[in-house]
């Protein structure tokens, strides 16, 4: 969490969500945090190879990170990350809202 922080005292809140997905790339890297950026995920259907799922950030091998910016998290976003979670087989997702002045 104290990337994220990090990340919104430093670029401010309200911008589109790459930036902050980036500047959280810098931020791993300078604390040493093991990511990757953009894995790719087979989404599959019984078994069978049906699509894609590219998740913003994976840190640690089992945490998927997702970076918004949207007035506020509701069920919807927070059902995404459960298939986010599904897809990856983690178990452990965090939505980074950074429209606001406080996360």
């Amino acid at each position: 969490m104290g990337c994220a922080i990090e990340v919104l005292n430093t670029l401010g809140h309200g911008l589109v969500e790459k930036p902050y997905e980036n500047a959280l790339t810098v931020e791993f890297l300078l604390r040493e945090i093991p990511f990757h950026q953009q894995p790719s995920f087979d989404v599959l259907y019984k078994g069978h190879k049906i699509g894609l799922f590219v998740p913003d950030l994976i840190a640690f091998d089992s945490l998927v990170v997702d970076t918004k910016v949207i007035d506020r998290i509701t069920d919807h976003e927070r059902g995404l990350m459960l298939n986010y979670l599904r897809i990856t087989c983690l178990r452990v997702g965090v939505i980074l809202n950074f429209k606001h002045s406080k996360l």
